[in-house]
């Protein structure tokens, strides 16, 4: 007599070792095609085909299982939701069953993940670890280091900052630290640690090869990329082009080593084989999980590579198309790197104050775009034109600060468009405009999430302590206080917190004092010695000034310099009075005496302030002349004489 279908399931399930997911799903089949309405038949199906990675047949599976299977296998279906990409979907239905279940709880954790919500990642793990879970410590703990590093790439600083002087003993959370480093640019701390966990993973004993080459090969394309980063090219060449020899690279992984490989060598790569490989890329990477950093990147590689490509008409079509689709202005980072590559193409062949202007006049057709707006300012800036650049940067924030938009004031108070409007102002020695600009943003961002504010509140507050007026420092309070709620353990934002309260609060200052570390701490590893024989380093004045400064050493010391001596003549006699006539020629003085007779002869005849006399030539009959003295007249010749009587 054969054996019953189900009582054979029920047998197989109660094994203590099933490894064989395959004989599972028969065994639940066979118990179907006998009984379709056993549920636990169907339960077992759903999850042997997880187990097989077949999510879209446990998906199929558990909608013909009726609303009966959905409320048994709930967990299971946000799992497969999440395998195969449906994030919303799995949303939905994790919001009407709630977190109450642990193991609900982790995938609710792993969707979040993936739809890149960091900040529910981190208050799911909070939850789970205020709970007794010693086993799952470890597991928590890399899963939460993991949510720090993708929230720094992000550009969102994380309400758990990553520990950088952490030496873990497992590799994974030493890899996702060294993710972190990399996001803020601590690339030398980065290499040291993803080198850290090359040596952990190779060391596990809990791992077989074929699993530590898989867990290698991101720690070894992270390498690569800090290699690449530190400029060591021929390195990171090297040990793209190893793992990308293996057999057993993940096709995500692979995409990402093709198109660093190519960036690396696109200037020694023919442009239109490079876009033909390209094309291959963007038909790929519709079917990888990325995060939307990645995606954003291979993207824009692919324009740029288009552009390289002479393929201008069609980055301008493809460009001008997805800018349409965007409302503006728009605080995405690849949507203002669409504006540029767009702008790039618009006025393409084009340099100098000519594509200055050119950029220029596609701006006022797009006034609120913020990436034509950054154009304008950094070809200005490239001109050394650094007056034109902040005129046009301010003229577009008071053009955003006008607008009623949530969004708009948003983009108008964004931390990168303060910092670049400060950093002009203080170029130009605006410092009390500067001061003002950071005052205004740090108002604004009090009521409001400080997500992607953080750097710019702790920036502002350091800026407003400087001042001696209340306000400013109640202002200063304000935004140290938030950071301090924010990032429990802030060293800089306790700081801030005392020195804002202590004039005017004494009391509650004291609270943060406890927060300070030790004096000794920080001073630990200075040398003074060293400090005072480098002396007081001084920065360099931003802008030039007529007023002339005064002089150092070296000048002072040649203006001190001995004068020469006067040379006396050799005749001089100390006592005796100079000859008045020493000033005259040698031929006025009354000494002079000239040698020979045409000499006498000159003397004689010049006047030398005696009488002049006159003479006439007298014209001889047969021609010729002699010269002859007039004789002076008397003074009664020139008197007209009376004629007498005959």
């Amino acid at each position: 007599m054969p054996q019953d279908p189900a009582a054979a399931l029920s047998a197989l399930l109660r094994s203590a070792s099933i490894q064989d997911h395959e004989e599972v799903l028969r065994a639940a089949n066979a118990a179907l095609k006998a009984n379709k309405a056993d549920i636990t038949a169907q339960h077992t199906r759903v999850v042997a085909l997880l187990h097989l990675d077949r999510f879209d047949d446990a998906l199929r599976a558990i909608g013909e299982g009726g609303n009966k299977l959905e409320n048994a296998c709930l967990l299971e279906r946000v799992y497969a939701l999440y395998k195969t990409g449906k994030l919303d979907d799995a949303t939905a239905v994790l919001k009407s069953v709630g977190l109450e279940e642990r193991s609900v709880s982790h995938v609710a954790a792993q969707v979040a993940y993936r739809a890149e919500r960091f900040d529910g990642v981190h208050a799911i793990y909070q939850k789970l670890s205020s709970e007794d879970a010693a086993d799952e410590k470890n597991d928590l703990n890399i899963n939460s280091k993991a949510a720090t590093a993708q929230a720094e790439w992000q550009g969102i600083n994380p309400s758990q900052p990553a520990d950088d002087d952490e030496q873990p003993d497992a590799f994974e959370v030493c890899f996702n630290i060294a993710c972190s480093c990399i996001a803020r640019g601590a690339l030398e701390q980065a290499s040291s640690l993803l080198q850290r966990a090359a040596r952990l993973c190779d060391a596990s004993d809990d791992l077989s090869d074929e699993d530590k080459e898989a867990e290698m090969q991101p720690i070894l394309a992270q390498q690569a990329y800090v290699y690449a980063r530190l400029g060591k090219t021929k390195e990171a060449v090297d040990l793209y082009n190893s793992l990308a020899q293996s057999d057993t690279i993940d096709p995500d992984l692979a995409l990402v080593l093709e198109n660093n490989l190519s960036a690396l060598n696109t200037d020694r790569e023919n442009p239109f084989l490079l876009q033909r490989k390209a094309s291959t890329w963007s038909a790929r990477s519709k079917d990888a999980k990325f995060f939307n950093y990645q995606t954003e990147a291979l993207n824009r590689n692919s324009l740029i590579i288009d552009l390289k490509a002479q393929k201008i008409d069609g980055i301008s079509r493809r460009t001008a198309k997805a800018l349409y689709k965007t409302h503006h202005p728009s605080p995405n980072p690849a949507v203002n790197a669409l504006s540029v590559l767009n702008a790039v193409a618009a006025t393409h062949g084009t340099s100098g104050k000519q594509l200055t202007r050119a950029v220029q006049e596609l701006s006022r057709k797009r006034p609120d775009d913020v990436g034509l707006v950054l154009t304008v300012v950094q070809n200005q800036l490239r001109q050394e034109n650094h007056g034109a650049a902040l005129s046009t940067l301010e003229a577009f924030l008071s053009r955003l600060g006008q607008s009623e938009d949530v969004q708009t004031t948003d983009v108008r108070f964004s931390p990168g468009l303060v910092a670049l409007a400060v950093s002009l102002m203080r170029h130009q020695g605006r410092e009390a405009s500067a001061k003002a600009e950071l005052a205004k943003a740090a108002t604004y961002w009090q009521d409001r999430p400080s997500g992607s504010s953080t750097s710019l509140l702790r920036e502002a507050g350091i800026e407003l302590l400087r001042s001696s007026k209340p306000q400013d420092l109640q202002l200063a309070g304000s935004a140290f206080e938030k950071l301090f709620a924010r990032n429990q353990g802030s060293h800089i934002a306790a700081a801030g917190l005392v020195a804002s309260l202590a004039p005017s609060d004494p009391q509650k200052a004291e609270k943060y004092v406890a927060e300070l570390p030790e004096v000794d701490d920080l001073i630990g590893g200075i040398d003074v010695e060293q400090l005072i024989d480098a002396g007081v380093a001084a920065p360099p004045k931003s802008t030039a000034t007529l007023k002339r400064p005064a002089p150092d050493d070296g000048d002072r010391k040649a203006a001190s310099k001995k004068r020469r001596k006067r040379k006396l003549p050799k005749n001089y006699v100390e006592g005796r009075t100079p000859d008045p006539e020493r000033w005259l020629p040698l031929r006025d003085r009354s000494s002079y005496r000239p040698k020979g007779k045409k000499g006498k002869k000159k003397m004689a005849e010049s006047t030398q302030g005696g009488i002049v006399r006159e003479e006439e030539t007298l014209e001889l009959v047969g021609g010729g002349g002699v010269k002859v003295e007039r004789a002076p007249a008397s003074g009664s010749s020139n008197k007209k004489k009376k004629k007498g009587k005959k």
